[in-house]
């Protein structure tokens, strides 16, 4: 049986491109420029290719994921593109390759790099990484009015130029927890509508909890109190047997416990508010913002020491960068690597997600802030630093007192005390076996 040749074969969907005041025309073009730093100037959420003869040239944003496998063909090389490696491998199938596929032969774009491959055949080319996102480190003065001040600016202007692109009108959820990213984005966007002369009333704060339980609860009912913004509020409930890990490993191909939990408790709120909501769909959370301000327990991995956290460049979003040994090129590293578990989650329940952390302007604002000089080598001064950050910046940039409370992920805050343990088995290995039993008929 014969097959027809597509070099590139793109399997991510256009309508999927989320792009602001460029076309995909324009933004491939940019793509090709000489100057890979053209590619910062491509607005939104998106995933990219273009050729330029044997060359392609691949980009994405920080927030989704694009992954390729280059297959053999007798005509020559086929680069298969696509958002999932579940896809790949039914491209693959329908092509009469199956044979060529495993999963880890699949390569994903690291985040803010142009990544170039020649299609020129055997042996497989080598990918190029060239940067197109490298902003300043350290540049702001220690005063964490200012910082907090341009790092809310930033995000409220994000969400403004976001929010400009949807269809008017159209209700916005904030999956809340009443912690400091999404507290800050719920303020700012409750804010924004006001400011534009648009009603509040098209925001929703859902916040999860699992059998009635979870400090999430709590902690939203009182930060909607004190801020006066009851009437934002909704509770999606579950009971515990909604919370299935090993779901939540197909959704995400991935097999990093931390991501896998957070997956499960965000699949289990999303189908809550499917259920519902049937035609919701814009949805924003505050993922990357911890990423941000380096609001992660350094004491939980070994590999890190606070020295590393604040003089590595955006170590939390990338990893540790491309051309490092731990760099996976299957799955990228940090952000870069986690993004799948909002991404994914959401497009598996038919929503469109946005986090302003993930965006270049505020990613920008976060580097150059002089951790090192604010921490001077101690973590609790680290830990401390972003609820200071954010609530200063609420107030100058808001006007508002905005609540912070106590750090908290979301997989144990939607969870009674101790229920984490017992639904989420702290094994890597486990989650990492039923992975491969996913592809193992395709290899």
């Amino acid at each position: 049986m014969t097959h027809p040749i597509a070099r590139i074969v793109n399997l991510v969907s256009p309508e999927s491109q989320r792009l602001w005041g460029t076309s995909a025309a324009d933004a491939q073009r940019r793509l090709l420029a000489s100057d890979a730093s053209a590619a910062l100037e491509i607005d939104g959420s998106f995933t990219l290719v273009a050729q330029d003869g044997e060359k392609v040239m691949l980009a994405r944003s920080l927030d989704r994921p694009l992954r390729y496998f280059l297959a053999k063909a007798a005509d020559g090389p086929v680069l298969i593109v696509a958002e999932r490696i579940d896809e790949i491998a039914a491209e693959l199938g329908r092509r009469g390759w199956a044979g060529q596929f495993h999963p880890s032969y699949t390569r994903m774009v690291p985040a803010h790099h142009v990544t170039t491959l020649r299609l020129v055949g055997c042996p497989d080319p080598n990918p190029v990484h060239r940067r197109f996102f490298d902003p300043p480190r350290g540049t702001l003065p220690g005063d964490l009015d200012l910082i907090g001040r341009h790092y809310i600016e930033a995000v409220y202007g994000e969400l403004r130029r976001w929010l400009v692109a949807q269809e008017p009108a159209a209700p916005i959820g904030v999956s809340f927890s009443g912690g400091i990213d999404s507290g800050a984005i719920l303020l700012c966007l409750y804010r924004l509508l006001l400011n534009e002369g648009q009603s509040p009333a098209r925001l929703k704060a859902f916040t999860l909890a699992v059998d009635g339980g979870g400090e999430d609860v709590r902690q939203a009912s009182a930060f909607l109190a004190r801020t006066d913004l009851e009437m934002l509020g909704e509770i999606i409930d579950v009971p515990s047997s909604a919370l299935d890990p090993l779901r939540a490993v197909a959704v995400i191909e991935d097999y990093k416990p931390l991501d896998v939990e957070c997956a499960a408790v965000n699949l289990a709120l999303l189908a809550g508010i499917r259920d519902r909501y049937p035609a919701w769909r814009l949805l924003v959370d505050g993922d990357g913002g911890d990423e941000n301000l380096k609001d992660y327990p350094i004491e939980e991995n070994s590999e890190l020491t606070i020295r590393s956290v604040v003089n590595n460049r955006m170590l939390y979003q990338e990893g540790w960068g491309v051309d490092s040994i731990k760099h996976s090129l299957t799955y990228s590293g940090g952000y870069s690597r986690g993004c799948v578990r909002s991404y994914a989650c959401a497009r598996e329940h038919g929503f469109v997600d946005f986090s302003p952390y993930t965006r270049p302007s505020v990613i920008a604002v976060a580097e150059a802030i002089p951790f090192a000089e604010l921490t001077a080598g101690s973590h609790e001064r680290l830990y401390a630093l972003k609820g200071e950050i954010v609530a200063r910046g609420v107030r100058a940039v808001l006007g508002l007192e905005m609540p912070v409370f106590p750090k908290r992920r979301f997989q144990h805050g939607a969870l009674s005390a101790g229920d984490a343990a017992r639904l989420f088995p702290q094994d890597e290995a486990h989650y990492r076996r039923h992975y491969q039993t996913l592809h193992a008929a395709a290899v």
